[in-house]
């Protein structure tokens, strides 16, 4: 490997708004999925539960992403739906004015939403051994984002 690790130099960019949204799926049991629809997790709403969780980890993306510039964040978007009965999509859109893009503050804001869903229902998901077998976070991706110069 070659050379040190360090941050891209965006001192001589424009501060400029941005936004990028972030989807991810989780795959759950079918049965998992109506009892989060009807509010039946015992410990709690995992919806109010990992939107929450969501917006924290897109403010403190820098913290866990090595090489991540911290950026005045002005708004962090959190949408839930269900594309079937044993899936759950999460989809997170994140704003601000900053001479960089926020892209990867959303695909942080979706990871830690899916991770928080699955450990809000991870008992209905075991089997008799405690294994997951149809538990899967199935997809994690940049859905869109924008810069507008001014």
């Amino acid at each position: 490997m070659e050379g040190k690790p360090s941050m891209v130099d965006i001192s001589g960019k424009k501060t400029v708004f941005r936004e990028a949204t972030a989807v991810g799926v989780i795959k759950l049991k079918p049965e998992t999925v109506r009892r989060i629809k009807e509010g039946k997790v015992e410990k709690g709403n995992p919806l109010h539960v990992a939107s929450t969780m969501a917006t924290l980890a897109v403010k403190e993306t820098p913290k866990i992403i090595a090489l991540c510039h911290p950026i005045p964040i002005s708004n962090v978007d959190v949408d839930f739906s269900f594309p079937g009965e044993d899936k759950v999509q999460v989809k997170v859109t994140v704003r601000a004015e900053a001479r960089t893009g926020v892209e990867m503050e959303a695909l942080t804001g979706v990871a830690v939403a899916l991770l928080n869903l699955w450990d809000m229902v991870k008992r209905y998901e075991k089997d008799e051994a405690g294994q997951y077998p149809e538990t899967a976070i199935l997809s994690l991706k940049v859905e869109r984002k924008v810069k507008l110069d001014e």
